[in-house]
């Protein structure tokens, strides 16, 4: 048996962890540059779309006022981190699946406490160390415990907690003929427009549907899913992720960018965090990738995109090697009179080990204490007690991300510690 254990509006629910005067008001929370909405609460739910502009909403009247935040991710990332510390004391084998979502293994726990006591426990314990509420569901499957906690929060009556259990199928079979086939995990919405053609509308429909058909008109990882509503666990927890591929930095500028100066700004700060997430990953790259472009919706002018890409002779995770090879490839893109609206970097073809087949012929020779080096500028920055940075990004550039809601750093900074007034 597996349990998907899900936080209920995790950026919203963030915000307002620290604002309970807001709780049960309208709250959405807007992407980068404060552009349109990602998240939003069941009261904001009435009124906004997901995705929609806040240009539309931030003068639209509406029967009650719209709070937005914008996006505040050392607050999200810090409430992840104690969101999954709190579902891993409860579960001894976890997968965590995205920054608010975990499965957990409940293998014999059903000889203690039944799944959905179980559940009720997970959901008081995260409630009392996070203060966060999260929806349960449990199955013999991922994608049957996916559906159950869709089930558990579509349906107030389960108090946030389902379990579909192979002893109770006619439960299973109600819940699945009552789910939208759009709505099982894994089903995008591309692929629900063909199966409705074929009059599959239902994920019991789905369930019922012959593998080897799904197989030979989808393809094996739609069968994968058939197999997983019927029961069978195709999908097995996965407590080591994969090592990543690639790493990118990249983000949109709060105001054009029409200068040379500026967007080398910007690419030596991308290159600055891609290199600190290459070095958490414990990884060298061989390969840097720099992309800029403007904005293909802006009237009258005439949209460039561009990227320039170098394989490094020696594999690398200084930062000095990757921003010097990032602004020689800019050099080789950058053109005058354009207005930037994005740019970032990707680092590629990664290996574990920085040991490298010297050329006979080659003059360029590995950093001397670079390792040692990269190890005391990382633990200064992880510190949270000062920050060290390369000239090259500037002091406060004016193309930095457009956050003008941005909450404060409540779990990451000592200045913005809530005080609670004890009368």
């Amino acid at each position: 048996m597996f349990a998907l254990a899900d936080a209920n509006s995790f950026y919203v629910s963030c915000e307002t962890l620290f604002q309970p005067g807001l709780r049960r008001k309208p709250v959405v929370v807007l992407s980068n540059n404060d552009g349109c909405v990602i998240a939003r609460n069941a009261a904001a739910k009435k009124y906004v779309a997901m995705g929609q502009p806040w240009f539309q909403i931030r003068h639209a009247s509406f029967p009650e006022k719209i709070y937005a935040f914008s996006s505040n991710y050392a607050l999200y990332h810090s409430m992840s981190q104690r969101l999954m510390s709190g579902l891993e004391e409860m579960a001894p084998r976890v997968e965590q699946y995205s920054i608010d979502e975990m499965f957990l293994d409940l293998t014999g726990i059903n000889n203690c406490i039944h799944f959905e006591d179980f559940g009720r426990q997970l959901r008081a314990h995260i409630l009392q160390n996070t203060g966060l509420t999260i929806g349960v569901g449990c199955g013999p499957s991922k994608t049957l415990a996916k559906s159950a906690q869709w089930a558990s929060k579509e349906w107030p009556q389960f108090g946030g907690v389902l379990a579909l259990t192979p002893d109770n199928p006619r439960r299973t079979e109600k819940l699945l003929s009552l789910q939208p086939v759009e709505e099982i995990w894994g089903v995008g919405r591309r692929i629900a427009k063909r199966l409705n053609v074929l009059g599959i509308k239902t994920a019991l429909e789905l369930a019922h549907t012959h593998p080897a058909f799904i197989r030979k008109n989808f393809s094996v990882v739609l069968e994968r899913t058939v197999r997983e509503l019927n029961g069978e666990a195709c999908i097995p927890l996965d407590e080591m992720p994969a090592a990543k591929q690639q790493i990118v930095c990249s983000r949109s500028f709060g105001q054009r960018v029409t200068e040379y100066n500026e967007m080398r700004e910007a690419i030596c700060h991308y290159a600055e965090r891609a290199a600190e997430k290459l070095r958490a990953e414990r990884q060298y790259c061989r390969h840097v990738s720099v992309f800029i472009r403007t904005s293909p919706f802006t009237p009258g002018a005439i949209h460039y995109g561009n990227v320039a890409g170098e394989k490094l002779t020696l594999a690398t995770q200084d930062t000095r090697d990757i921003i010097a090879l990032a602004m020689r490839l800019l050099d080789r893109i950058w053109l005058d009179g354009h207005r930037y609206m994005k740019a970032g970097i990707l680092l590629d073809d990664f290996t574990p080990s920085g040991v490298t087949q010297l050329s006979l012929f080659s003059e360029e020779q590995p950093r001397n204490d670079s390792s040692a080096l990269m190890a005391v500028l990382d633990g200064i920055n992880q510190s949270r007690l000062g920050q060290v940075w390369f000239a090259g990004r500037g002091i406060n550039p004016q193309w930095k991300m457009k956050r003008k809601m941005l909450s404060p750093a409540w779990t990451t900074r000592w200045s913005d510690i809530p005080v609670a007034m004890v009368r």
